[in-house]
């Protein structure tokens, strides 16, 4: 069978779509386009034909601007998908100018299609857009979203939540989803005498811990430290901070290995009920507990909020209560022990494994 594997504006090693391609191509024949800000050629290694498409991003100014940009980007996109010989459809992402396009080549072509779907789109599609605009452009693309998930044969979600709330808006067979979190890769066995007195955020795309920075100042004074992994911004230049450049995952991984707690607790627009955030089950998370490392996690981000306050492996906040997230904080590390073994319980949950591998692979042969 072969596997024509859209990553569209995701570099060639994305952890969750590079993941799809080396699974699948362990049965299958792949062919992945990717993206890439240099000049690369199309080449074969074993089952998987790459195929990198270079496209330059940060167009800066008006958000409808970067949508014309992305119209030769989508139209390459579209002939691969219309010339291109393959049995199943894989999208990471939808194409911003063409956003039906690929899925009513492929329906036409009689081929199956699968829509990995990594955010909530018709949130975080534009998320710039402010007031009455951005409520027109979520409206917009909800009705854009129904249409893919009908012309699908197959919806995976990063978190049940997700999947429920899209099956309660749009109708789709419950059958016709699968969930799929973003697993880390290995996990480190968690190990007391190395751990320091340290509270790390994790991620190589800044996000906004306004309501976080009192409560971390609060922390510091009491003894923690704060380090940030991954990124060095501005976002933290009134904060007391150590900070990394971006790290390979193995370098990551044992740098939060080392902390006492991952913060993962933030904003990635104003508003507070954004599903992009309180739905998702970010990387960072289950790199986290894979790393051996208790997790303080806001308790408006309720997939996460749910398991962490389940298995005991970290601390739910309201970062807007200091007094009270500083208690529960202090807390779980007089506790740290417990929390650990209960890490070290639920680890192989966060982690990739062969049999995950197997129920992936089983669902996309179906």
């Amino acid at each position: 069978m072969k596997i024509l594997i859209i990553g569209y504006m995701h570099p060639k090693l994305d952890k969750r779509v590079s993941r799809t391609v080396s699974s699948l191509s362990k049965s299958h024949e792949i062919i992945y386009q990717y993206w890439t800000d240099r000049e690369e050629k199309k080449y074969q290694d074993g089952n998987i034909t790459y195929i990198p498409i270079k496209y330059t991003k940060g167009t800066k100014g008006n958000p409808f601007k970067k949508l014309i940009n992305r119209r030769t980007l989508d139209k390459i996109i579209c002939d691969l998908v219309e010339n291109e010989d393959y049995d199943i459809l894989y999208m990471h992402h939808f194409l911003a100018s063409r956003p039906l396009e690929p899925f009513k080549i492929a329906k036409k072509r009689n081929k199956k299609i699968v829509y990995d779907i990594h955010e909530y789109h018709p949130e975080n599609f534009l998320a710039e857009l402010p007031g009455i605009i951005g409520e027109v452009k979520t409206n917009i693309v909800w009705r854009l979203f129904k249409k893919q998930l009908k012309l699908s044969d197959l919806a995976i979600f990063v978190s049940g939540e997700t999947r429920n709330d899209v099956i309660d808006k749009v109708g789709i067979a419950k059958d016709k989803t699968f969930i799929m979190p973003n697993y880390a890769n290995f996990s480190l066995k968690p190990d007391i005498k190395k751990k320091q007195k340290e509270i790390v955020l994790v991620g190589k795309v800044t996000r906004k811990i306004e309501d976080e920075k009192k409560l971390l100042n609060t922390l510091i004074k009491k003894g923690f430290s704060f380090k940030v992994i991954g990124m060095d911004s501005q976002e933290f230049d009134d904060i007391p901070h150590a900070s990394t450049s971006f790290l390979p995952y193995n370098e990551m991984m044992e740098e939060l290995s080392k902390a006492a707690f991952s913060l993962i607790s933030y904003n990635t627009v104003k508003d507070r009920h954004y599903k992009n955030d309180i739905f998702a089950l970010p990387h960072k998370y289950y790199d986290s507990i894979a790393a051996g490392t208790p997790v303080i996690v806001k308790e408006s981000f309720i997939s996460m909020a749910k398991q962490v306050e389940e298995l005991g492996i970290g601390v739910v906040i309201n970062p807007s209560n200091i007094e009270q997230s500083v208690e529960k904080i202090q807390k779980a590390y007089e506790n740290y022990e417990t929390i650990l073994k209960n890490i070290e319980k639920y680890q192989k949950y966060f982690v990739w494994s062969q049999e995950k591998e197997q129920e992936f692979l089983k669902i996309i042969e179906l």
